[in-house]
């Protein structure tokens, strides 16, 4: 088994290669002579021979990513779970198909639940029947190809991965609702692999389709039964507390689209509610926001026009962060490159929030104000700055009601998930200072 490393591409070298920055959350690591030239080396395609503490350190900090020659486990040693509710395709024969109160019963299941019990519930029972050392988990409507598994069974070299999950989008049609989905589906990571935790740049993956150890599984209790929606995110952030959960878009599976928009905005509004019992489980990790306090405050400061105020506080940020990145060899002109999109980041992060979780709640308050007018304008314009970027196969107009609707469903069963848990923190963003974890976190470590 040979490991190699492959740089993630927001990773930036400095001071000869002795200085790192980047990963998810962001952070600085400072390297000895010894391990900047490891790293030169696994840069340059060189196998990982020597240094494997800190080739570890380097993948669990986001700033490389693992790449295996060969893998141990076989497509033999997994075992296919599908849960299935009324909408059953032809599975493998060797699959364990859960039948969670199907009218009429499938055919062949391996278990049925006479009323439905929920995702959760059918895929612990097909859980239960497992005996091979991995266990993959399909939704009824994914359908993968030959060789899906291979890139995924790779990361499993190592042993502290728990759980890997591949890239999962949706098909395309020939209609507006299958076009939306294809270009703004909630299972499509995207193309960029990495680590899997919360606060990170991917902070989930679904369990539509999800290979994971059957040992580790069984060991923190399987899934959550009393969710309904979210129970694969309190899986992976339970799996992430002391293992390491990947995701891999070199292994792609496709999920057929919601049948009509009706459908579509149920689906949201379901996953929204999702956030109060998450909130309960794992606190902050649902926050609908992370920006450093300075950002906030030059946005709030540009909201009100109030420019002057607001360039003075980017650049006391800016000088702060030079004066703190300085010491471990960051270049003045990165701190501020740093500063310059940590801002618009953030931006961006409060625009989503207002337009998304907030929405029932900011959307009636900021329109009432002409400030606040101004605000949900630059809000909605976000949309139209994601088509001409992206140019999603669907013509603006089209494109920005469907996502304002998709937005507001999804804060409506955010509110109506926060008052059911009777908590506010799905609500409550992030604020950290200009060193703080949720900005610019350093670790001033020596390999």
């Amino acid at each position: 088994m040979t490991l190699r490393l492959a740089p993630d591409p927001g990773l930036r070298r400095f001071a000869d290669g002795r200085t790192l920055a980047g990963g998810s959350p962001f952070r600085i690591l400072r390297l000895s002579a010894a391990g900047a030239s490891l790293v030169d080396g696994w840069v340059a395609g060189e196998p990982v021979t020597a240094g494997a503490t800190l080739a570890q350190r380097l993948v669990r900090a986001g700033m490389m990513h693992p790449r295996y020659d060969q893998a141990r486990f076989r497509p033999e040693d997994v075992t296919l779970v599908l849960p299935v509710r009324d909408d059953h395709h032809r599975a493998p024969d060797s699959a364990i198909v859960v039948d969670d109160g199907s009218q009429p019963p499938v055919p062949g299941a391996a278990i049925r639940h006479e009323t439905p019990r929920g995702p959760a519930a059918a895929r612990n029972a097909g859980l239960r029947l497992v005996d091979t050392p991995l266990v993959a988990f399909l939704d009824a409507d994914v359908s993968v190809e030959p060789g899906w598994l291979e890139p995924l069974l790779r990361h499993f070299e190592d042993p502290e991965v728990a759980a890997v999950a591949p890239r999962v989008r949706s098909v395309s049609g020939d209609t507006a609702l299958a076009r939306y989905e294809c270009a703004r589906s909630p299972l499509d990571l995207g193309e960029q692999p990495g680590l899997v935790q919360p606060g990170s740049r991917i902070s989930y993956v679904p369990t539509a389709a999800l290979v994971v150890r059957t040992d580790v599984l069984r060991e923190v209790g399987g899934f959550d039964e009393s969710l309904r929606f979210g129970e694969d995110v309190d899986l992976i952030w339970r799996l992430a507390q002391h293992h390491q959960v990947r995701y891999e878009p070199a292994a792609t599976v496709h999920h057929r689209p919601r049948r009509t928009w009706m459908a579509l905005i149920r689906q949201r509004y379901g996953y929204g509610t999702s956030a109060g019992p998450l909130a309960v489980r794992h606190g902050t990790a649902v926050a609908p926001a992370r920006t450093s306090l300075w950002s906030a405050a030059a946005w709030a400061l540009i909201s009100t026009r109030r420019i002057g105020p607001a360039l003075a506080v980017i650049g006391g940020s800016a000088a702060l962060l030079a004066r703190k990145l300085g010491k471990t060899g960051v270049p003045t002109t990165e701190s501020l490159r740093l500063t310059a999109l940590g801002t618009l980041g953030a931006g961006r992060c409060l625009a989503d929030a207002i337009g998304r979780p907030w929405a029932p709640i900011a959307i009636p308050l900021l329109a009432t104000t002409r400030s606040g007018r101004r605000v949900l304008t630059a809000v909605a314009l976000r949309h139209l700055l994601d088509w001409a970027r992206e140019r999603p196969p669907l013509d603006p107009a089209r494109w920005t009601l469907a996502r304002i609707a998709d937005d507001a469903a999804y804060g409506c069963g955010v509110l109506r998930g926060a008052l059911k848990a009777r908590t506010a923190t799905p609500l409550l963003p992030v604020l950290s200072d200009v060193g703080g974890r949720s900005s610019v976190p350093t670790a001033g470590e020596r390999s």
